[in-house]
Order: structure tokens, then sequence, then C-alpha cells
């Protein structure tokens, strides 16, 4: 534990760093953790006050009866630390001089600590912050509520080792125990929101409700987005991590010196059809929240076409059975020999 001066609680206006680029999306929402129907959402950014160019985007969505805090860093690898609390007045408190020493633990603490229900971490530049329920209006629009956090993870202008190359993320968790989270597929008729994709996949912090990640197995190589540009995703098995992960000064901070992480690969593409080399981009998006993950129902295009696709053969068979109980009879004109 880090035993600097007292943590600073003042909030500055220092514009973000680049890959801290913002934009807010309001709208209504439906249940999330502990039943609240919408939050109240500030976006503040947390200088250095000594100078240096460092700093912190604090995310803070507030209900009636808990508060949820998602901290972005691109101090060391890009993570985000999420903390649950049952309070609406729970506070950030960051101690500058604890996180830039070799010892970051206690620099980041959220007040009352007791007040605290849930815990993680994420280590990987868009960032939205949802006050109520909706999708984006970009692929794969996938469903947020007040309680999620989306990200988009974009690779611009790089320069390919090859002709056709392929790109891998690694994404690293804090684990809530010795076993790694849970990695779920949830499959779907449905494609109305993201076209030709009927899956959703899920990393899950223990039993719901908890901790999770969303998203689903598809990328894009256009800004647009759309079913030409788009790009399968495959995902690995989780597995525990070694000490080869980069450390992040603001996990360090929050959670001190465990490191019961687990990390998971991403793979965007195939050497076939559209690509990187397409327009030099590619993005993915996924959802990150507490409670229990927003799910599609299906929608009323779908609900219709299966209602005629089913409901037609059976009508068909109605009436034709109908037809012949009441139908009129026809009679013979040859006389019975007995």
């Amino acid at each position: 534990m880090c035993s600097c001066e007292e943590p600073r609680r003042g909030w500055g206006r220092c514009a973000p760093s680049p890959m801290l680029l913002l934009s807010l999306l309001l709208s209504a929402a439906p249940l999330g953790l502990r039943g609240e129907d919408a939050r109240q959402v500030s976006l503040e950014v947390i200088p250095d006050p000594t100078g240096p160019p460092e700093n912190l985007l604090h995310i803070r969505a507030v209900g009636s009866n808990s508060t949820l805090h998602y901290v972005w860093s691109s101090l060391g690898p890009p993570a985000v630390v999420l903390v649950a609390t049952n309070t609406s007045h729970s506070t950030l408190s960051v101690n500058w001089s604890c996180l830039l020493s070799p010892e970051p633990a206690g620099g980041l603490v959220v007040h009352p600590e007791d007040s605290v229900q849930f815990s993680s971490a994420l280590v990987f530049t868009r960032v939205q912050a949802f006050s109520g329920s909706g999708r984006p209006a970009q692929p794969p629009r996938l469903l947020h509520t007040a309680d999620t956090c989306q990200l988009e993870v974009a690779l611009v202008g790089a320069v390919p080792r090859g002709n056709r190359s392929l790109f891998r993320l690694e994404v690293a968790t804090l684990g809530q125990g010795p076993d790694c989270p849970s990695l779920r597929e949830h499959h779907s008729i449905d494609d109305e929101y993201a076209p030709a994709v009927f899956q959703l996949d899920q990393l899950l912090w223990g039993s719901l409700p908890s901790g999770f990640m969303q998203w689903r197995p598809v990328a894009f190589s256009q800004k647009q987005g759309g079913r030409e540009s788009s790009l399968p995703c495959q995902v690995s098995p989780l597995y525990p991590t070694l000490a080869y992960l980069p450390q992040s000064p603001i996990v360090r901070a929050f959670f001190g010196s465990q490191n019961n992480f687990c990390a998971f690969n991403l793979t965007f593409g195939t050497s076939a059809g559209p690509g990187y080399w397409d327009q030099h981009y590619l993005s993915w998006s996924m959802l990150l929240g507490v409670g229990f993950p927003p799910m599609d129902a299906l929608s009323p295009l779908v609900l219709g076409i299966m209602a005629v696709a089913l409901g037609a053969p059976g009508l068909v068979l109605l009436a034709g059975g109908l037809f012949l109980l009441l139908g009129p009879k026809r009679y013979s004109e040859y006389q019975p020999i007995n």
C-alpha cells in the first residue's frame, strides 16, 4: 500500500488524451442493476496536478440507489476499471503520487469502500457512455442500457506485415476468484440489427447479476460499417495469464497485488474476402457493464415472418379439413347389389 500525501479529490478541465475520444448517447433505460430505470451520466477528466500530460477519464453513472464508476486510462496499456456500489453518493479518490510511483496500490479508491458490490478490470479508442437504453447508429448496434458503457477499438493506418495480414487483440481481465470468468454464446434467428450475424458472445464474471462484457463476433473494414465490409471475429478460450502482461497503473492502484488475470484472443477476418487491407481500417465494438446483460427480443418483422411461415400451412390444413367435413356431398349413381 502506498503511503503518500492525501488524495486529491478536485476535478480539472484538462483535455483528454487522443486515445480517449468521447461522445454521449442519451435515451431511456429498461431494468438494470438493482432495478435502475435511468442513470445520470457525467464524464470528468482528472489531470495530474503536477503538470505532466497524464490524465484519467472518470465516467460516473448515478442511479437512485447505486453508482457505476468506469475509470479509463492510457497510462501504460489501455485499461478500464469497473466498480459498482450500492449508494448514489460514492466518489472516486485519486492519489497521483501513488499512482505514478513504482508501487501504485492505494492510488485509486472508491469511497465509501464498504459500498463496493462488484469490481473488475479490462486491460487492452472511442468511449460512449449511456444514460439510458437504445442502440448506436452504426453496426453491430448492440443493445445498451443505463448500466453499460461501450468501447470501440479502431485500427487506422497501421502498416501490415503482409498483403493480407490478420490482426489479433488480446484482452486480459481480473478474475473474481481463482477461476477464469466464463465465455458464453447466444444464438438467435434474428439478424435485424446486425445483418448475417446470428450470435452474441458474453464474458461473465461469476453468477448473475454481476459484471459482463458483451459483443457480436463481427468487425468492419470500413468506417460506415455494413454487410459488405463485415469481418468474422473468432474468440479463443480463456486462459490464465503469465507475467508477460504489461502492467496497468490504474489496475494495480485499485486492486493492489492481485494477479489472478485471465486473457483471451480475438482474431479479425480471414485471408479471403474483405479485410483490413481494403482501406487500412478495422473496428470492433463491445459493451462493458454490470447486472443482467441486455438481450434482444425477436423483432416484429421476424415474428411476422414466423407467423406467416408457421401459420399458413396450418390454415391450409384447417380449411381443407373443414371443406371435407362441411362441403357438399357427392352421391354415386350406381345402386348396391344388395
